[in-house]
């Protein structure tokens, strides 16, 4: 059975750091395609970073330059370092997982976490 649990969301001010770990179980985790996705409240979910066989990465424009998207295989553990936070990146942000890395877009990948809430003050 896959999980993915989400932690290190909190509240920060604007210019802040926070990091988000998600934890995954229950499939090959080195090979697996990964990646955040975020929702903003009246928004849609929206692609942050994702992270491919090869240590492979791509942002989003919007947080290009500021997020590090990264994993640790001997801990089955996903990363999203987030820096020079933004009131606008308010949201709750989500890990998701495609173990086959054989979809093309993260909003299809078959596993998702919980999420964990992210609240950047101005």
């Amino acid at each position: 059975q896959v999980q993915l649990v989400e932690s290190g969301g909190g509240s920060v001010q604007s210019g802040g750091s926070l990091r988000l770990s998600c934890a995954a179980s229950g499939y090959t985790y080195s090979s697996a395609c990964m990646g955040w996705s975020r929702q903003a409240p009246g928004k849609e979910r929206e692609w942050v970073a994702r992270i491919f066989r090869g240590d492979i990465f791509t942002y989003a424009d919007s947080v290009k330059g500021r997020f590090t998207i990264s994993r640790d295989n001997a801990k089955n553990t996903l990363y999203l370092q987030m820096n020079s936070l933004k009131a606008e990146d308010t949201a709750i942000y989500y890990c998701a997982a495609d173990p086959s890395c054989l979809i093309v877009r993260i909003r299809n990948y078959p596993y998702w976490g919980q999420g964990t809430q992210v609240t950047v003050s101005s």
